[in-house]
């Protein structure tokens, strides 16, 4: 198809569309055209995908700039930022800010929406600066401060990351802020750390805490602070805190418990507190750790039968192949059938994910508590069900 009858068309049905979207409701005249951008994208997108880039391009370099039409502008900015083609979204952006007939109001706007389009590109400073300008504005300063934070996070300057978010959380934004600012709060905690700062980690872990009581990472923080000044009594409390706080992170404290206790604390109160904690959080995690525990203070056939009846319950590969081993050794030999199973069990789990991001699913072997995939903190967790917790 010739490009200018691509482009005429193309305007043709902008053009048609909006019109008709305008007088099919008479009221939506009254409002202001930008705050209908959703439905603007939904009139557009069959054009994205029915003509070529180059039509597109050209559409928005004829369009005029005016209340009514900023919206297809920033539409169409959009769609290529989502698309992942940032430089064109960046300079549909720019152009639209360098003319001199853009609307004064819709300035801010625009330039949140090239802000994003620098930190979709990894161009941090320069989404910094647009940032920083836009933190005073009345409508838009919120969503910037949002947007600022994510690039001090990138860049891991934890401390201007922690002041901004402290802003917010001042001027009552909502409630995931005090989340971010508590795990910031940690960032710097662990900074500390390193640096053996155990005033600061410990008053810095304090001030997640209250920032988010559910803070499960400070908690661990603490717990390994407790560790390093030989505090082993109150480590192994810090760890039990975590079940309270959020049991889908116990099998990360179980592990810290378990190495704890059998180096420093009591076999038998070590069992009594995993039965507790099995009875009321079961895990895969927690049954292991208990059978271990188990094994130790009653012997393997105690281990075994604990094993069998829990896996009727809630079976699990890990439990299947901690079952196989135990009763194997049992028997003083290890059978044809139980090396199969033990072998394909490790196959399932071979280089299987762990850890999976609830918001996003993102998933992985390594825990992440700022998912890097959709930038939430705490959303990536250990994985549920037979072949894993």
């Amino acid at each position: 198809m010739d490009i200018v009858l691509q482009w005429l068309l193309l305007t043709a049905a902008v053009a048609a569309g909006w019109a008709l979207a305008r007088l099919s409701n008479p009221a939506s005249r009254s409002r202001k055209s930008i705050s209908d951008e959703s439905s603007v994208r939904e009139r557009l997108q069959f054009l994205f995908t029915n003509y070529s880039d180059q039509a597109v391009d050209n559409f928005v370099q004829s369009l005029a700039v005016n209340k009514d039409t900023v919206s297809l502008h920033l539409s169409i900015g959009s769609h290529f930022r989502l698309k992942g083609e940032t430089e064109r979204a960046i300079l549909i952006h720019q152009n639209l800010l360098a003319r001199p007939d853009l609307p004064s109001r819709f300035s801010p706007q625009v330039t949140l929406e090239l802000a994003k389009d620098y930190l979709n590109a990894g161009l941090l400073d320069r989404a910094e600066a647009l940032l920083q300008e836009l933190m005073g504005d009345r409508e838009y300063g919120q969503r910037s401060a949002l947007q600022l934070i994510e690039v001090y996070q990138q860049e891991k300057e934890w401390h201007k990351a922690a002041d901004v978010a402290r802003t917010l959380a001042k001027a009552g934004a909502d409630p995931s802020v005090s989340k971010s600012l508590a795990y910031i709060t940690c960032e710097l905690a662990d900074e500390a750390f390193r640096e053996d700062d155990r005033w600061s980690v410990q008053k810095l872990c304090k001030e997640a805490l209250e920032y988010d009581p559910s803070c499960v990472r400070a908690t661990l923080i603490l717990m390994k602070l407790q560790i390093r000044q030989g505090n082993f009594r109150d480590a192994s409390n810090q760890s039990l805190k975590v079940f309270d706080q959020n049991p889908e992170f116990g099998p990360e404290a179980v592990d810290r418990l378990m190495r704890l206790e059998n180096e420093h604390g009591d076999v038998g109160r070590l069992g009594r507190k995993l039965r507790k904690l099995y009875e009321r959080y079961p895990s895969t995690s927690l049954l292991l750790a208990l059978a271990d525990s188990v094994e130790r203070s009653s012997g393997r056939p105690a281990a075994i039968e604990l094993l069998r009846q829990e896996l009727e319950v809630r079976p699990s590969v890990r439990g299947l192949l901690r079952l196989v081993a135990l009763a194997g050794y049992e028997k003083g030999m290890t059978t044809d059938e139980g090396r199969l199973v033990s072998r394909i069990g490790h196959l399932i789990l071979q280089n299987r994910p762990v850890y999976q991001c609830v918001s996003c699913g993102f998933s992985g072997q390594q825990l992440h508590w700022l998912c890097p995939s959709c930038k939430e903190w705490e959303t990536v967790r250990p994985i549920q069900g037979v072949e894993a917790e």
